[in-house]
């Protein structure tokens, strides 16, 4: 009975976007994005780098908004040129998008959200903290950070938000 009642905040299989990053323990509370850069953390329910200022953001957003547990998100390394995915995040997440899909306030080269529904960007608005380490590659400190951030880390209060609709099976 006990664990009925416990959530584990995700569905399986999580992630349900593929992509360039490593999973950790999904029942962590932190997800990192390394930007351009490429480096081994440990203790985040998800990292990895993007490099692209729309659909590398798309799938970040999918990921973590389909994973309640992830209320922080750590954006380190160094930035990507001309896509500038790390100022477009922090755009999105206290601009939004406008009509066209296109992020707010972003200085990236093409920074528009084209796949992803509304509901889904204020989700990953209200559901985590961005937490802005770009720049910083030293690996010792942003363990530091994941570890801080995991401690304090609280799942968020609702079910997982599935941008990605599984299809029922089919029966005979």
């Amino acid at each position: 009975m006990a664990e009925e009642e416990e959530r584990k905040g995700f569905e399986d299989p999580w992630p349900p976007v593929r992509g360039d990053y490593q999973v950790g323990d999904p029942s962590a509370g932190v997800a990192v994005v390394t930007l351009a850069s490429t480096f081994p953390v440990r203790d985040a329910a998800i990292a990895g780098p993007c490099k692209t200022e729309n659909l590398g953001i798309e799938k970040i957003v999918a990921n973590v908004i389909s994973n309640c547990n992830i209320r922080f998100l750590i954006l380190c390394g160094v930035e990507s040129k001309g896509h500038l995915p790390g100022n477009t995040i922090l755009a999105l997440h206290k601009n939004g998008i406008d009509e066209q899909g296109r992020i707010i306030g972003s200085k990236g080269a093409i920074p528009f959200i084209q796949n992803l529904p509304p509901e889904a960007i204020r989700r990953f608005q209200e559901q985590v903290e961005l937490i802005d380490l770009i720049g910083l590659e030293d690996l010792e400190k942003i363990q530091n950070q994941i570890a801080r951030y995991n401690r304090l880390a609280r799942p968020y209060p609702a079910e997982p938000f599935q941008v990605i609709k599984r299809k029922a099976a089919s029966r005979q």
